[in-house]
C-alpha cells in the first residue's frame, strides 16, 4: 500500500473512534439513565439484523463460533463495559482508562500474530497514554471503582478483539457488511438475556431517547463498525488500536462545546502528544530498493564496447 492510500485508509478508519467519542455525551444526555445493558443491546442487535437483511449472508462452519467470539469481544462485552464506564465515570476519565488498549494490543499482536515490538511502538504507547492523561485527567475527580474496572475490562476486550479479527481475517467471498453484521448480531444476542433479566425493558421512551438510540444504531454501529473492521483488515493491529485514541479527543472537545467544560493549554498539549503517538504507530511505506550494482541508470543503454583491432605479426594494422 503506497503512502497516499495508507494515509486515506488511516483517516477513514479514524472516523469510527471519532464517532464513538460522542457515545459518552449521547449516553448521559439522550439515553434512559442507568441502563448500560439496554444501551448495548439496542445498539448492536438491530444493527446486525439490518446488515444481515441487506446482505442475506449467514456464517457457516467455523465462522459460527468465530463470529460469536468476535461479536462478544468487539461488540457485546466491549460495549457493555463501555456503557458501564460512561454511566459511572466522567466521559474523559473513562476514555483515559481505556487508553491502555494499545499497550495490550502491542503484547497480544506479538504473541498471536508475530508482529515485532519495536522501540518506536513502545514509545508511541507511552506517549499515547500520557497524552490522554494530559487531555482528560482532573485531580479533584473522585473515581468510581466499578467504573474503573469496567474501563479496564473494555480496553482488554477491544484489544483482544482487534488482535483476533486481524489474525482470523474475513472469510473468502464474504463482504464487509455481512461480516460486520455477524458480529453485531452476535454481540446483541449475547447481551439480550442479561438485559431482559437484569434491567428489563423501559416502561416508556421519550423522543430524545429514541433519537439517541437511532444515533447509536446508524452511526455508532452500522457505519462506524464497518469502517473499523475495514481498517483492521488493511492496517497493522497496533496502528488501528492507536486510532482509537481519537475517541477521548472527541469526547473532550464535545464536553467543552456542549457541557461548558474547561479546555486548558495542558489539554491542547495532550491532543498534540496523542496525534504524535498515532503518527508514530502508523506503518511506514517500504523504502525503494536501489538498482543492483552494475545496473545502468534508467533510460540509458549500456555502453557498447568497440572491438579491439586485430593484432598482426608486425603489430597493429594501420
Amino acid at each position: 500500500m503506497n503512502s497516499g492510500r495508507q494515509l486515506l485508509t488511516s483517516g477513514v478508519t479514524a472516523l469510527a473512534p471519532a464517532i464513538w467519542g460522542s457515545t459518552y455525551l449521547v449516553t448521559t444526555e439522550w439515553l434512559p439513565p442507568d441502563r448500560p445493558l439496554l444501551a448495548t443491546t439496542v445498539r448492536a442487535l438491530p444493527s446486525g439484523l439490518i446488515l444481515l437483511l441487506i446482505s442475506r449472508v449467514l456464517p457457516k462452519g467455523e465462522w459460527l463460533w468465530r463470529s460469536l467470539v468476535l461479536g462478544t469481544l468487539n461488540i457485546g462485552a466491549f460495549n457493555l463495559l463501555l456503557f458501564v464506564a460512561a454511566y459511572r465515570l466522567p466521559g474523559g476519565i473513562a476514555a483515559m482508562i481505556m487508553s491502555v488498549q494499545p499497550m495490550i494490543v502491542l503484547i497480544l499482536a506479538a504473541l498471536l500474530i508475530g508482529d515485532k515490538i519495536r522501540p518506536i511502538h513502545a514509545l508511541a504507547c507511552a506517549m499515547g497514554a500520557a497524552g490522554v492523561v494530559l487531555l482528560v485527567f482532573k485531580g479533584s475527580t473522585a473515581l468510581d471503582g466499578v467504573g474503573v474496572a469496567a474501563g479496564l475490562g473494555g480496553a482488554a476486550c477491544m484489544a483482544t478483539g482487534i488482535t483476533f479479527t486481524k489474525r482470523w481475517g474475513r472469510p473468502q467471498g464474504v463482504g464487509l457488511l455481512p461480516f460486520t453484521g455477524w458480529q453485531l448480531l452476535a454481540g446483541g444476542l449475547v447481551t439480550l438475556p442479561f438485559t431482559l433479566a437484569v434491567e428489563g425493558l423501559p416502561g416508556s421512551l421519550t423522543g430524545t431517547n429514541v433519537f439517541g438510540f437511532a444515533y447509536l444504531i446508524v452511526l455508532g454501529a452500522v457505519i462506524s463498525y464497518a469502517l473499523w473492521f475495514r481498517g483492521i483488515e488493511k492496517l497493522p493491529a497496533l496502528a488501528v488500536s492507536f486510532l482509537a485514541l481519537g475517541s477521548p479527543v472527541v469526547a473532550t472537545i464535545l464536553g467543552f462545546v456542549f457541557e461548558d467544560e474547561t479546555f486548558s493549554a495542558l489539554q491542547m498539549v495532550g491532543i498534540l502528544v496523542i496525534l504524535v503517538a498515532v503518527v508514530l504507530a502508523q506503518p511506514r511505506p517500504p523504502k525503494p530498493q536501489g538498482p543492483p550494482p552494475g545496473t545502468p541508470p534508467t533510460g540509458e543503454e549500456p555502453a557498447v564496447l568497440a572491438p579491439k583491432p586485430a593484432a598482426g605479426r608486425g603489430g597493429t594494422r594501420p
